[in-house]
C-alpha cells in the first residue's frame, strides 16, 4: 500500500497536467488526510484548465502574442509584455502540429483568469505562428528522427574550447550545417584561448573567416574577446551551441552577470565536460536581444541533409581550396549520411 501511494504521489503533477486522473483516483487520493483540501483546490484548477483546452469558439487573431521561454514535457512558459504565463496547448492544436513546440516559438494564447499556487497566470496556447528559422538535430548521424531545438533565432553562437575539452572541428562543421540549413547566421567562438593558442587553431579560424563566417577567440579569465562577443549578441536572438564543458554558460555570465547561468566542471578522469543545461531556455539581455542556452550535445545528427546536397555546405571543398581537415570533415559527414532513394 505504501509503495502504491508513493507512486501516485510522484505522478500527481504529471497526471494533473495531462488530465489523466479519473474520479476514482481522486477519491483514493483524498483519503490521505490533511492534504485533501489542497487536492480539492488542485482538482478544481485542473478541471478548469481541461475545459478551457477544449473550448473552440475563440477569435484567435484577437489574442495576445507571446514568446516561448521554456518547454517542459506537458506545459510551457510563455512571456508576453513582461509577464510569464504557464501554458498548455489546446488539444486539437497539438494533434495537428507537424513538430513539437520549442523555445523561441511565437504563439497566440488565451488567458484563463486562473493563478496557480506559485502566482503564475494560466493560459492555453491557441496558435503557433510561422517560424522564420529553426535549429533541428537528430539523435543519430543517420538522421532518422527529427528533434527541433529552437525556433525564430537570428544567429547561432557555436562555442568550442581550445582545451578541456579539446576542440573538435568536425562537430563545429556539423553545427555550421545545422545553422545554415535552418536559416541562422553562424558565429564560431573558440573559447579558453588563455590555455595556449596554437597555429592550427589560428589557421582554422582564418579559413572559416575566408568563407565569410564570423569568428571569435575568447577567454573569460583573461578578458579576451568579451567586448566583441557582447556587440555580436546585443539586439539579436542567439542560440548557444557546443559540446559540454566548452564554457557557454561562463561566457554568457561574463557578458550578463545577473543571469547566473549554471556552470559545470570538467571530469578529471575523461577530460570531457559535464552537462549543466538540461533543456533549452531563453534568457533576455539587459541591452536588448536574448540568448537561448541549449544542452551540450555528444551527437549532432543533421536533419534534411543527404549525400546529394552536402556539397552545398562545403563550398571550399567544391572549389578545391579546402585544407585537408575540412576535406576529411566532409568525407566523414558524407559517409554518415543516408542516400536519397
Amino acid at each position: 500500500m505504501k509503495k502504491n501511494r508513493k507512486a501516485r504521489e510522484n505522478n500527481f503533477t504529471r497526471q494533473y497536467i495531462s488530465g489523466e486522473m479519473e474520479n476514482s483516483d481522486a477519491d483514493k487520493q483524498e483519503r490521505f488526510g490533511s492534504r485533501s483540501k489542497d487536492f480539492e483546490a488542485g482538482k478544481i484548477l485542473k478541471t478548469a484548465i481541461l475545459r478551457a483546452q477544449e473550448q473552440s469558439d475563440v477569435d484567435i487573431q484577437s489574442l495576445p502574442v507571446g514568446d516561448v521561454f521554456q518547454v517542459y514535457s506537458l506545459f510551457s512558459e510563455v512571456q508576453s509584455e513582461g509577464k510569464l504565463y504557464q501554458c498548455v496547448m489546446r488539444k486539437t492544436l497539438s494533434k495537428r502540429s507537424e513538430s513539437a513546440m520549442v523555445v523561441g516559438d511565437r504563439v497566440r494564447f488565451r488567458e484563463l483568469g486562473i493563478i496557480d499556487e506559485q502566482g503564475k497566470p494560466q493560459a492555453v496556447i491557441e496558435e503557433v505562428l510561422p517560424r522564420t528559422s529553426i535549429l533541428t538535430r537528430t539523435d543519430s548521424f543517420k538522421g532518422v528522427d527529427q528533434h527541433p531545438i529552437v525556433a525564430n533565432a537570428q544567429q547561432m553562437l557555436i562555442v568550442a574550447s581550445l582545451k578541456e575539452p579539446a576542440v573538435k572541428w568536425g562537430l563545429v562543421d556539423r553545427m555550421l550545417i545545422a545553422a545554415q540549413g535552418g536559416n541562422l547566421k553562424p558565429v564560431i567562438c573558440l573559447n579558453k584561448v588563455d590555455l595556449g593558442m596554437d597555429d592550427s587553431s589560428e589557421r582554422a579560424l582564418s579559413h572559416y573567416r575566408s568563407m565569410g563566417i564570423t569568428t571569435l577567440a575568447t577567454s573569460v579569465p583573461a578578458s579576451l574577446g568579451l567586448s566583441e562577443l557582447r556587440e555580436i549578441l546585443i539586439g539579436k536572438m542567439t542560440v548557444l551551441a557546443g559540446h559540454s564543458g566548452v564554457g557557454k554558460s561562463t561566457l554568457i555570465n561574463a557578458i550578463e552577470p545577473t543571469l547566473d547561468l549554471a556552470t559545470g566542471e570538467i571530469s578529471n578522469y575523461t577530460g570531457k565536460g559535464r552537462h549543466t543545461t538540461t533543456s533549452a531556455r531563453r534568457y533576455p539581455l539587459v541591452e536588448g536581444g536574448a540568448v537561448i542556452d541549449t544542452p551540450g550535445v555528444k551527437v549532432f545528427g543533421l536533419w534534411g541533409v543527404t549525400r546529394e546536397n552536402l556539397m552545398e555546405f562545403f563550398p571550399d571543398v567544391e572549389a578545391g581550396s579546402a585544407p585537408h581537415w575540412r576535406v576529411e570533415s566532409f568525407e566523414r559527414i558524407n559517409e554518415s549520411l543516408p542516400e536519397l532513394r
